[in-house]
């Protein structure tokens, strides 16, 4: 059995989500890595995550990840983003308040 193939996710939906995982990772690793340009670890987790919703099986139909029945994040990396979310749910409140209300919309 072979890995099945998904077409690259370009729908608004899914950019959306990308440029917030972006920004939240950013957001992230300045306050808490207290670097201005992402280091390392959080460049890999950034490139990571933009790859798994590029290639998203769900596409533009997409949930939130957190009622999303396939996990397709590795555990160490879902482990990063659970830490990133839970780090920055105030400061998304400061720095994205639009997301958070659209985020418990969908939940």
């Amino acid at each position: 059995m072979g890995a099945r193939l998904y077409e690259l996710n370009t729908g608004p939906n899914i950019l959306k989500e990308k440029e917030l995982v972006k920004q939240m990772i950013e957001l992230y690793c300045h306050k808490e890595h207290h670097h201005e340009q992402l280091c390392n670890e959080c460049q890999e987790l950034r490139n990571y995550c933009l790859l798994k919703l590029s290639f998203c099986r769900f596409g533009e139909n997409k949930p939130t990840c957190s009622n999303c029945k396939v996990y397709c994040f590795s555990p160490i990396y879902r482990q990063k983003m659970d830490t990133i979310i839970r780090y920055l749910g105030p400061w998304l409140l400061v720095y994205h308040p639009i997301f958070i209300f659209k985020y418990v919309l969908n939940k």
